[in-house]
């Protein structure tokens, strides 16, 4: 069976038309003869979308879910299965299912209609992608929990963006299009900003268009299409390691810079046999340049440089190439055209850019020919050199035999291969001249002069001549290339050793300081940072009052890169200075390595100390946007019903029965009081986040605040069962914000219990703490969000079944956390949520004496009898 196809029509924000879409859809699938039902379609009361819903379109009934002595209706999928529609319209794809569904996701349903043949057409905003929730929460301080994993969308045949612009989004809101008139304006002073509905519909716009790409890249891999396909500009930067990169890299980004939305790569061509590479350092220096300059850095490994790098470009559908103008010298260039040259005339489609700089002007560094040989070796070898052809030449003369210059020239031949083991090219070549000249002297006609009769002896000695070179070169290639070999293991296990001792814990910075002083055994290791105002002097160099120590490792730090036995510069304003030995070509080059990365481990720190600082500002910011939310929230109903009761008492009929009076007057008291208590915590709330709430924790006992939480209640208060031990020990806490938090627990309770099961507040000791439990019977709360229940504040509205988790729970819990204690949500065995106050008794106060001014004030017995008599009576009740 062919698997059905995905069709997603995505928004921004609610509102934008997404369901209007998805239902003219199938109506205009239906026009044309193809069997479409609707699944499931939330019509929020929006008149269109109930227009299009009654407009012949077939809708399979929804199934009915009990969770929690609560009904709700789910998308019934055995239905829609049993059905077998051709198409299946089906609203909200990131919608969470009731517990106790086939699936806890309706993606997970959708993905079972796929499987059967069904094709779907659904409806998702962006911000329930997976990728970008974080985003999401920090531009709308609303944290998302009905997430989709963002394969399950990329995996649709079609995606079409509902698009609308903010304005137009928010008059559609104006006149009731979208939400009901008393949630209007609510919605449009938080979650519906212009600049929250800006930035959520740029997150659409760039998702569907990576989206995009990944087709294109897809049906140019399908069809074997090479060419570059100007769709995007896509701009590659090639980096050799050199000096010139920085040059190179800014040039680039100003190209990519010119047009709106291009990308910048920058790419480094490893050799394939990793023994010759690029420096290090100055990679990752230019691999920071090129983030900060918003673009990507990538590594790619190839012989051949021109074509692994055409190769990139073109996999990754580049317009533009980018390279520094070569720094070979003009004898090299003649010889060979290079990999600019080649890269041009084999660049196709994209258009490359050669960039000049300083270093073209320098030729590349000579290498040093006789790298990977000691100098004892080469001593040695030029010993060898002068001494063999001699000792040889005395040897085959003295010789019985006299044998033929070929076996001669063999002799010498070998003496060569020897003498280049041992010493290298150099005195290999030395050894050949002194061969050549005994060869000529001794061995060819005539003897004892340089001039040769025969033409085959002349040809012989210059074949000695040529192998004899050839086989010194490759000899001295081959100790070179193991030289190298050795040194890139000996890098390798150096920056493993780094590596590890960063993950194991430690400060990176702190751990690549330690590992650079322990590998070439110096004393001291000292990263200095130049200050701001320092002179612009050649002393400062010197200067410690120019200088300042960032961190350092080993011994007494240096104040000054100056009195160091080696520097490392790192940019313009930083240096590493080494005191114990100075460093070598090879070493330098590593500790370059490492003094890069020092700079990006600094640049991480700095840039984390300065999240930790924005980090309480942004909690602040988020308490204020939650705080406003919860307010309108909780203000809205006691107003509204006061005001109703007021209305209905100055109205016409304003002569009613004195019962009727009654009954308004106390519903607008009872609205007027809930409202007090609001505005109440409301202040509070505000003194608790500035830090101004006054405090007198002193120790007492929980009995003797209980009894005033309930009378603060009123008759509400008498609807609660009370289970309190003799014996509880005191604990340390403000007795009226103790109280405070008792009445919130309370009140939270009693408000979503039913009418006959009443909430149940228990007292008890565990593990030297006092835990008092309010618990209710009422819809309570899923795990998911019990979860993500942290204070203060929780915007309305989270919570699907009406938890009642608003301002005074988040209160109450900065009220305990301020107080040493804590404040958390479980679930009642039966249904319902149990909140759990915990406080500290006088046993945790770590053995330190309590304040001079603390009462320790025993619990009295009058109040100890009336809460016994309490429970009894409760008892009697129930019984």
């Amino acid at each position: 069976m062919a698997r059905g196809q995905l069709r997603v029509y995505l928004g921004a924000a609610p509102g934008v038309g997404k369901t209007y879409r998805m239902l003219e859809e199938g109506q205009r699938r239906r026009s044309r003869g193809t069997d479409v039902v609707i699944g499931l379609v939330e019509s929020h009361g929006r008149r269109v979308i109930e227009g299009l819903l009654a407009d012949g379109l077939e809708i399979v009934p929804r199934k009915t879910v009990t969770y929690r002595g609560a009904e709700f209706t789910e998308m019934d999928l055995d239905a829609v299965l049993a059905r077998r529609p051709q198409v299946a319209l089906i609203d909200e794809l990131a919608h969470t299912n009731v517990p106790g569904s086939g699936n806890a996701k309706r993606w997970q349903d959708v993905e079972q209609l796929l499987e059967a043949g069904i094709t779907v057409v659904t409806t998702l905003n962006i911000q329930h992608l997976e990728s970008l929730n974080d985003v999401v929460e920090q531009i709308t301080g609303v944290v998302q929990r009905e997430t989709i994993p963002d394969e399950v969308v990329r995996r649709a045949e079609q995606i079409e963006l509902v698009d609308m612009t903010p304005e137009a989004l928010r008059r559609r809101m104006v006149h009731g299009n979208v939400y009901k008139a008393d949630r209007v304006g609510a919605a449009l002073s938080n979650y519906f900003r212009v600049g929250n509905l800006t930035a959520l519909r740029e997150l659409a716009l760039l998702w569907v268009v990576d989206k995009v790409d990944d087709q294109l890249d897809r049906y140019r891999a399908g069809h074997h299409i090479d060419t570059t396909w100007e769709t995007r500009e896509r701009v590659v930067v090639a980096l050799t390691g050199g000096p010139e990169g920085d040059t190179v890299i800014r040039r680039a980004g100003r190209i990519a810079a010119r047009t709106k939305g291009a990308d910048l790569m920058a790419v480094h061509v490893a050799r394939s046999d990793g023994l010759a590479g690029a420096d290090p350092a100055h990679l990752a220096r230019q691999r920071v340049l090129v983030e900060e300059l918003g673009g990507t850095y990538h590594q790619v490994v190839g012989s051949d440089i021109p074509t692994a790098l055409l190769d990139f470009a073109r996999g990754v559908n580049a317009t533009q190439l980018v390279l520094g103008a070569s720094r070979r010298g003009r004898l090299a260039q003649m010889l060979s055209p290079g990999v600019g040259t080649t890269t041009t005339a084999e660049s196709g489609h994209i258009d490359v850019h050669l960039v000049t700089h300083e270093e073209a002007k320098r030729g590349r560094r000579p290498v040093r020919i006789t790298a990977g040989l000691t100098m004892r070796r080469r001593l040695a070898g030029f010993a060898l050199a002068v001494v063999g052809p001699l000792l040889l030449a005395m040897v085959l003369l003295r010789l019985p035999v006299r044998y033929s210059l070929a076996t001669d020239v063999l002799s010498f031949l070998l003496a060569v291969l020897a003498v280049a083991l041992v010493g290298g090219l150099y005195p290999a070549l030395l050894a050949t001249a002194a061969g050549l000249l005994l060869l000529d002297w001794y061995f060819t006609a005539p003897v004892r002069s340089l001039a040769i009769d025969d033409r085959e002896h002349m040809y012989a000695l210059l074949a000695f001549v040529v192998v004899a070179g050839a086989v010194s070169t490759v000899v001295q290639l081959a100790a070179r290339r193991t030289g190298e070999a050795i040194h890139a293991r000996t890098e390798a296990e150096t920056l493993s050793t780094v590596a590890g001792s960063v993950l194991r814990g430690e400060q990176p910075l702190q751990a690549l300081l330690n590992q650079v002083r322990e590998t070439f055994s110096l004393d001291n290791v000292t990263l200095l940072e130049l200050r701001p105002d320092a002179p612009l002097t050649p002393e400062r160099h010197h200067d410690p009052a120019a200088w300042r120590v960032v961190a350092s490792a080993g011994g007494p730090p240096c104040t000054a890169p100056g009195e160091g036995d080696a520097e490392v510069p790192i940019g313009a304003d930083l240096s590493l200075a080494l005191c114990g030995r100075g460093l070598d070509a090879a070493d330098r080059r590593v500790v370059e390595a490492f003094a890069a990365q020092a700079a990006l481990a600094l640049r991480q720190q700095r840039l984390a100390e300065q999240a930790a600082a924005v980090g309480p500002l942004e909690e602040v910011d988020r308490v204020r946007t939650s705080l406003v939310s919860a307010v309108s929230h909780e203000l809205r109903s006691p107003l509204e019903s006061a005001r109703a009761a007021v209305r209905r008492l100055r109205g016409r009929d304003a002569e009613r029965d004195a019962p009727d009076r009654a009954v308004l007057l106390a519903t607008a008291e009872e609205s007027l009081e809930r409202l007090a208590r609001l505005v109440d915590n409301l202040l509070d709330m505000s003194r608790l986040q500035a830090g101004a709430l006054g405090m007198h924790p002193q120790l007492v006992s929980v009995a003797e605040v209980l009894p005033r939480a309930v009378d603060d209640l009123g008759e509400a208060g008498h609807r609660l069962r009370i289970e309190i031990p003799d014996e509880v020990p005191d604990v340390y806490a403000d007795p009226a914000l103790l109280e405070r938090v008792l009445v919130n627990l309370v009140a939270n309770a009693q408000r979503f219990s039913p009418a006959d099961r009443p909430p149940v507040l228990t007292v008890g000791e565990h593990g030297g703490q006092v835990e008092v439990r309010v618990t209710d019977h009422g819809s309570g709360v899923q795990v998911a969000d019990r979860e993500q229940f942290s204070p203060p504040i929780q915007p309305p509205g989270e919570y699907d079944d009406g938890s009642g988790v608003g301002l005074g729970l988040a209160l109450s819990r900065g009220l305990a956390e301020a107080m040493g204690g804590d404040l958390n949500p479980d679930v009642t065995p039966g249904g319902g949520m149990t909140m759990t106050l915990t406080l500290p008794t006088a046993d945790l106060l770590d053995g330190a004496e309590p304040p001079s001014d603390v009462e320790i004030q025993p619990a009295d017995p009058a109040i100890l009898d009336r809460l016994d008599s309490w429970s009894r009576h409760e008892a009697a009740d129930r019984s």
